[in-house]
């Protein structure tokens, strides 16, 4: 009988936006305790969208240079993940799809399940590509998470793009089988169609959370899969970067052990690095914490990595993943750092007035000022219709 073939990340890439508001700048004008933000909730800085940026600039950023590496060659699929979508009924995958110039042949949705939708789009993708290992998937998970002003939630709002090319015989990461999953019918968060920012049960959320680690770990150890003490590191979803070491932790004394802190920062410290000066980026989060450690890790050559996807309202997912012989030589490290130090610091009215900005709903033109120096930007809305540009076409 012939072996099914290794599948898992090719290639991964992200992408933030222009600007960031450190977390010092928030605390002057709230007048907190900056040891709130940096030791309380494990944040430094906040990307913010520039006033022509958005999922798709974003996801477009992500993804181009995964297109640039390897082609468009057996991409048949586009799956964008995110729960700030521009449109009701369009993927905003179709706009990356076409920013990117990728053939027409290619399929292309948008999946939606709170902060979880990025780790779906990647079982899906793997499915695709069992049944027809010569394909490969490009997933997009691409989020800005927006709160209001002045509200508990406002300091973990952040942005980010994380684009992942799925294959057989992957140069990164084989996704393992079992997953556990785990559902659950709760109100911790949520936004309604009428509302441009989410509401938040802050302890509903958190206790859901780690509810969810506990039901998906537990459906993952019936199904056989590995024993704790056989991951090199984990990545959960960062809606903050303490929540990580929280959830660790919770895990931990599930399953019987009692806590320690030098392990906790020994499973968990590589992969806060990016989320902690980027804030919560949704369906990229657990996708920038495996950037984050494959970037800085001395060498997880045949190591297993604990991935435990969360999405509120809710659904969880844990799973295993391998870390392929030979990876270091595909990570887009230098690019990754780059995406980062790049951002231009904002003033707090400049934010203030970039997070209540929206586009009338009149159907005008309306132009956006250029803003980012990324290679895509939102140019207009009119007609009702959203412009995108490609600044790397200009001039």
């Amino acid at each position: 009988m012939a072996h099914d073939p290794a599948i898992g990340i090719h290639d991964l890439s992200f992408a933030t936006t222009e600007l960031v508001l450190p977390h010092t700048v928030l605390a002057a004008h709230n007048g907190t305790d900056i040891g709130k933000y940096h030791r309380g909730i494990g944040q430094r800085s906040m990307s913010v969208p520039a006033a022509d940026e958005d999922i798709v600039t974003m996801g477009a950023t992500a993804a181009a240079p995964v297109v640039a590496r390897h082609g468009t060659d057996g991409i048949r699929t586009v799956i964008l993940a995110t729960e700030s979508s521009v449109d009701q009924a369009k993927s905003a995958g179709v706009y990356v799809h076409s920013l990117l110039g990728l053939p027409s042949a290619t399929r292309v949705v948008e999946l939606k399940q709170a902060c979880y939708g990025g780790t779906a789009a990647l079982q899906f993708a793997i499915g695709l590509v069992r049944r027809d290992p010569a394909q490969r998937v490009l997933v997009v998970a691409s989020d800005i998470s927006k709160y209001e002003l002045d509200s508990p939630g406002e300091a973990t709002q952040g942005a980010a793009a994380v684009a992942m090319l799925v294959g057989a015989d992957p140069a990164l990461v084989r996704i393992e089988e079992p997953s556990g999953v785990f559902t659950a019918d709760v109100m911790d968060f949520w936004r309604p169609n009428y509302r441009d920012t989410a509401l938040v049960d802050g302890q509903e959320s958190i206790g859901a959370y780690l509810l969810a680690v506990e039901g998906s770990w537990k459906d993952y150890t019936e199904r056989g899969g590995r024993t704790l003490d056989e991951f090199a590191a984990f990545c959960y979803h960062q809606p903050f970067t303490r929540m990580a070491h929280k959830a660790h932790r919770h895990l931990l004394n599930h399953c019987g052990y009692d806590v320690d802190e030098d392990r906790i920062t020994r499973d968990l410290a590589l992969t806060t690095a990016y989320n902690n000066v980027i804030g919560n980026s949704y369906t990229a989060s657990v996708y920038l914490a495996l950037a984050a450690l494959l970037d800085q890790a001395d060498d997880l050559t045949g190591r297993a990595i604990g991935f435990l996807s969360y999405g509120s309202g809710s659904v969880a997912e844990f799973f295993a993943g391998g870390v392929v012989p030979g990876y270091r030589e595909h990570l887009r490290t230098k690019a990754h750092r780059e995406a980062i130090d790049r951002r231009r610091p904002v003033g707090h009215a400049r934010y203030r007035e970039l997070h209540g900005h929206s586009f009338p709903a009149d159907g005008g033109d309306h132009r956006t000022p250029a803003e980012t120096t990324g290679p895509y930007r939102l140019a207009a809305l009119r007609g009702h219709q959203r412009v995108y540009e490609s600044l790397q076409c200009r001039g």
